[in-house]
């Protein structure tokens, strides 16, 4: 089942389960207090909650709709160096700290930092941002955990970790400004509910980066090559700490860019997660 936050009619907003050509947007719930997509994702039970009011939804082609980002009031944080992929990009293009991403890959902690409060979430088809002071950014396409305050995997969304390599690259205490800033992520369409494990070797992440009627970028992984695993993530994030709202993780990126390229004003990135759907979004650099 795929969940999404939706807005409608031009003003209403609002929660829907979404098939392939259909929103059906559910209910107001007046017996419990279930009302934002938040609610029904750290209820326990998403699917029952969900399958009480499915009954009496209002059907909307998808065309009808805009999806916003599936975020509430959740943190976002991201693990890095999670794919061997990423741990070789890291230490190119960091030549003072590529010891470090070389020992955080095999280490048994994880790299985990902050990335977005909700406010610097862009929604889907919205522009994610470069930074000015940046000359060398990538988007980074990533499975999301959806946790919820027991830090429980609930459901999986697609996230965009914008990342200003040059940034980190000249020195790794630069990390949080090379990743945290205004539209610095994005995340949806939809959130696929984690009622069962993903099957790793056949969920397929593919990416592609256009420019005007050129594609410039494809690349494609699968969560197979990842080399940690999801619940041993979500564990280490909730590790003396406590996140009553719930909190979205990224789970790191097998798919980078070669070091001359860079995003530009202008581009549209897609980002593909089999099982779940597309993210796109339109890149910003002024």
């Amino acid at each position: 089942m795929k969940l999404a936050k939706i807005q409608y009619d031009g003003v209403q907003t609002g929660v829907a389960v979404i098939e392939e050509q259909t929103a059906h947007i559910l209910p107001p719930d007046e017996v419990s207090w279930l009302t934002t997509l938040a609610d029904i994702l750290h209820s326990g039970n998403p699917a029952y909650h969900v399958g009480q009011r499915l009954a009496s939804a209002r059907v909307l082609p998808l065309e009808k709709i805009n999806f916003l980002a599936p975020i509430d009031s959740q943190e976002v944080w991201a693990a890095g160096v999670t794919y061997r992929r990423s741990q070789q990009a890291r230490m190119e293009e960091s030549k003072s700290g590529a010891t470090h991403y070389d020992k955080v890959y095999s280490a048994p902690r994880p790299e985990l930092f902050f990335k977005a409060t909700p406010q610097r979430v862009v929604h889907p088809g919205d522009a994610v941002r470069v930074r000015t002071d940046s000359q060398w950014t990538v988007p980074e396409p990533e499975l999301t955990l959806v946790l919820n305050p027991r830090l429980e995997i609930v459901g999986y969304t697609i996230g965009n970790d914008m990342s200003a390599r040059d940034i980190e690259g000249e020195n790794p205490l630069y990390l949080p400004q090379a990743k945290v800033y205004r539209q610095c992520c994005a995340l949806g369409p939809v959130i696929l509910l984690a009622n069962e494990p993903l099957p790793l070797d056949e969920t397929k992440i593919r990416m592609n980066i256009q420019r005007g009627r050129t594609n410039v970028f494809q690349g494609e992984t699968d969560l197979g090559q990842m080399h940690r695993k999801l619940p041993e993530l979500a564990e280490w994030l909730g590790r003396d700490d406590q996140f009553p709202d719930g909190a979205f993780l990224l789970t790191g990126t097998g798919i980078v860019p070669e070091d001359d390229f860079s995003l530009e004003n202008g581009d549209e990135i897609s980002i593909e997660i089999t099982g779940i759907g597309t993210l796109r979004n339109s890149v910003v650099k002024d």
